[in-house]
C-alpha cells in the first residue's frame, strides 16, 4: 500500500456522509474503489488505546479463570456513543473495500470462509489479505468494547444448571454476529441491539446442553409452561386440568411430563449424604470378576461378516473378500483380483459397488452395527 490514512480523517470524510444515510452506501462504495486503486490502507487502533492497565493479584491468592477474564474486561474502556457510531461506519466501509478487492481478484465472500486470522495470506493477494485484516481487527474493537455486556447479562442465566464460562463464550461469540447485523443508521447504541443476541445464544445453550439427555427446544418451551401451570394447581395435577390450564394439546402434555425426567450421578450417595454407598453400589455385579461375557454378545464379529457375505452371489463374495482381506485373505488391488479372475479391472470395480450396494440393506447392517 502506498499510503496509510489515519483514523481521523476516516471518520471525517465517513461522518460527513452520515446525515444522508441513503447515499452513505453508494458514496462508500465508490470511495472504496478508488482507495483500493490508489493503494491506501487503513490505520487501526491499537488495543492499548482502549485498555487501561490493572492492579495485580494479591500475594498468594490464585485468581479462577473467570475472575481473570473479568478483571481483563473491566480494563476495557466502554465506548461513547458516537466513537461507537464512527467505528459501525468504519467496518461497514472496510466490508466495502474487501468486496471490491475480492472482485478485482475473482473472488468473492465464500473463499473467506473458515479462515483464521492469518490463514487468508497464505494463499490470496496481498490486498485482499489486508483489506481482510483490516476488517476483522475492528469487529474485535466493537466486540471487545462490549464484552462487558456479557458479564452482566449472563447472572440471568447462571443458576439454571451450566457452567458460566461456557455462557460467556457463547455469549462473545454472540456479539460477533450481533457486529455483522449491527446499522448505525437507526440511531440505537450497540449495546440495545447486541441484548438480544446474547439472549438468545444463552438460550440456544440452555436448550442444547442444559440436560444430560437432549430434549427438543419446543418440548422444553411446553415444558415450561407444564411447570408453571403445576406451580399454580399443584404436582397432583392431571394431565388433562395441565392442558386446560396452559392450552396445550393433552398429547403434548404428557409427552413434557414425560421428558420431565431428573438425571442422577452413579457416584452420588444414597439415602444419608455422609454414607460411602452410593447408587453404582447398588446396582454394580456383586463378583469381583470381570463383568463381560461373550454370552451377552448377540454373535460374535466372524459370524456376523459370514452372514452378510451369504446374502452375496459367489462372485461378489470373491470380489469382496480379496479386495478387503476377508475370511484370511490379504487385502489385494483392484488390479491384482482382475487378474486372479481374468477380467477387466473395470468390471471388478463394478461388481465390487454392486455387493458394498447389497450389503447396505437394513438386514445385513443389522448383522454388523454392533461391531462398527
Amino acid at each position: 500500500m502506498k499510503k496509510t490514512l489515519k483514523i481521523e480523517n476516516i471518520d471525517d470524510r465517513l461522518t460527513q456522509w452520515a446525515d444522508q444515510p441513503e447515499m452513505f452506501e453508494a458514496r462508500a462504495k465508490r470511495l472504496a474503489k478508488r482507495w483500493n486503486r490508489d493503494g491506501i490502507a487503513l490505520e487501526l487502533a491499537s488495543p492499548d488505546s482502549w485498555r487501561q492497565p490493572h492492579d495485580d493479584m494479591p500475594t498468594g491468592r490464585v485468581a479462577s479463570i473467570e475472575e481473570q477474564l473479568r478483571r481483563e474486561i473491566d480494563c476495557i474502556l466502554p465506548m461513547e456513543r458516537e466513537e461507537e457510531a464512527a467505528l459501525a461506519r468504519r467496518i461497514e466501509f472496510s466490508r466495502y473495500l474487501l468486496a471490491d478487492a475480492l472482485k478485482a481478484e475473482g473472488l468473492t465472500e465464500e473463499d473467506l470462509e473458515g479462515a483464521s486470522e492469518n490463514s487468508p495470506c497464505d494463499r490470496l493477494a496481498g490486498h485482499v489479505c489486508l483489506r481482510w485484516m483490516e476488517l476483522q481487527a475492528q469487529r474485535r474493537e466493537l466486540v471487545e468494547r462490549n464484552l462487558y455486556l456479557a458479564l452482566i447479562n449472563v447472572e440471568r442465566y447462571a443458576h439454571l444448571g451450566v457452567q458460566r464460562l461456557d455462557l460467556i463464550q457463547e455469549g462473545s461469540a454472540a456479539l460477533f454476529r450481533a457486529v455483522d447485523g449491527f446499522d448505525w443508521r437507526r440511531g440505537l447504541l450497540f449495546r440495545t441491539y447486541a441484548v438480544h443476541w446474547l439472549f438468545q445464544a444463552f438460550r440456544s445453550y440452555l436448550y442444547n446442553y442444559s440436560q444430560a439427555v437432549r430434549v427438543p427446544v419446543y418440548m422444553q418451551k411446553a415444558l415450561k409452561h407444564v411447570r408453571e401451570a403445576l406451580g399454580r394447581l399443584g404436582h397432583d395435577a392431571t394431565p388433562e386440568r395441565i392442558a386446560d390450564e396452559t392450552g396445550l394439546p393433552i398429547h403434548q402434555v404428557e409427552a413434557a411430563l414425560e421428558a420431565n425426567r431428573s438425571t442422577l450421578s452413579l457416584d452420588a450417595p444414597m439415602g444419608n449424604a455422609d454414607g460411602d454407598s452410593g447408587l453404582a453400589d447398588l446396582i454394580g455385579a456383586k463378583d469381583d470378576g470381570d463383568p463381560y461375557d461373550a454370552s451377552m454378545e448377540d454373535g460374535s464379529i466372524e459370524e456376523s461378516v459370514e452372514t452378510a457375505l451369504g446374502e452375496l452371489s459367489e462372485r461378489e463374495r470373491f470380489v469382496v473378500a480379496r479386495r478387503f482381506g476377508l475370511l484370511g485373505d490379504d487385502p489385494h488391488t483392484l488390479a491384482e483380483v482382475a487378474k486372479e479372475m481374468g477380467v477387466s479391472l473395470e468390471r471388478v470395480r463394478q461388481i465390487q459397488v454392486r455387493a458394498l450396494g447389497k450389503m447396505k440393506t437394513p438386514k445385513l447392517r443389522a448383522a454388523v452395527d454392533p461391531f462398527l
